[in-house]
């Protein structure tokens, strides 16, 4: 069965994002994996996702990079097993120390210490980008803005019949600051919806808080909605997936940038849209200075994840194929 794939933590601005909590909604056994190696605790995800093949499985991506985990949902069975570290509430815990003891402790204190680097430049540089929103919100058109929000939701939900239910809404990220770079999987959840919906628009010009109105429009209709958070700032949202509703919306500007290439996508400029037409010239040089020192602040930011992965992946422990195998069959015998 073809499986879900996404983040709940995140590289950010404000430090590590994790929105697991709204994704365990209806999950009776969360399973946290314990063991000081990362590398074990992913290759144990790893088997119980072929172990468990059969169902439809939600892959929940990690921001150490490609070569990690952070766990697997298996809604239809109501489990999951996660890594320890994501882990806030009293779940149950397997510890898989008892199946495959620890060798060495890690030193993990220069990974901590330039983890924070990455953060303090990646706030910086919001701190930067927060100002270029301002040149451009000084240009907004706010009444109509807020007349074509409801005019697209109007439309959105022409015909729709409303569901007499709570929705619930699942807070989530399409991608993440990693040692592999900036990475989402944007293609991946749009893949098999057939309405797409390209926000293009500058920073500051409603993208955000035209989902988020869009949101609470559905949510409002009975219509659980797959929310997922920037992973530059999570206060700000950069998708909105209504699966009943076979729609998608999403911040298609860059380092998430894509057109439309199928029927049933197409773009929403709202630069075009809301904003005084010539922003962009009039205020060419500040808009350019203003980009060009916030976007030095997130390569730094990410150079700095880099030498953290560096760090870890040095740190971390690895086991033999019969080290991974044992940890996994204690994990089964133990649910």
């Amino acid at each position: 069965m073809p499986n879900l794939q996404y983040y709940v933590t995140g590289n950010t601005a404000r430090g590590l994002a994790n929105f697991l909590e709204s994704n365990l909604i209806g999950i009776d056994q969360v399973i946290k994996l314990k063991h000081p190696s990362a590398s074990l605790k992913t290759k144990v995800i790893q088997n119980l996702l072929e172990y468990y093949h059969d169902n439809a499985i939600e892959v929940l991506h990690s921001p150490l990079g490609s070569r990690h985990l952070d766990g697997i949902i298996i809604r239809e069975e109501s489990l999951a097993f996660l890594d320890e570290t994501i882990v806030k509430n009293n779940s149950t815990a397997i510890n898989l120390e008892e199946a495959v003891p620890i060798k060495r402790h890690s030193d993990l204190t220069d990974f901590n210490v330039l983890t924070q680097s990455a953060y303090d430049s990646f706030a910086k540089g919001l701190s930067i980008h927060d100002e270029l929103e301002e040149v451009y919100i000084n240009q907004m058109d706010f009444n109509h803005a807020d007349q074509f929000t409801e005019e697209f939701i109007s439309t959105l939900l022409t015909g729709v019949s409303k569901k007499d239910r709570t929705a619930h809404t699942f807070h989530r990220l399409f991608g993440t600051n990693t040692v592999d770079g900036v990475v989402n999987v944007v293609p991946h959840l749009k893949g098999n919806i057939t309405n797409v919906f390209f926000i293009k628009g500058r920073a500051g010009t409603g993208k955000s808080t035209f989902m988020k109105k869009i949101t609470e429009a559905c949510t409002e209709c009975g219509f659980d909605v797959e929310m997922y958070h920037c992973s530059f700032d999570p206060d700000s949202i950069d998708m909105v997936l209504v699966r009943d509703l076979d729609v998608c919306i999403f911040d298609s500007t860059d380092p998430h940038e894509f057109f439309p290439v199928r029927d049933g996508e197409r773009i929403v400029d709202l630069y075009e849209e809301l904003v005084t037409p010539g922003t962009d010239e009039r205020f060419e040089t500040e808009i350019n200075v203003l980009n060009n020192n916030y976007k030095s602040y997130m390569k730094q930011g990410i150079q700095y994840l880099q030498q953290a992965g560096i760090k870890f992946e040095k740190s971390n422990q690895n086991f033999s194929d019969s080290d991974v195998q044992r940890a996994v069959q204690y994990t089964l015998n133990s649910i």
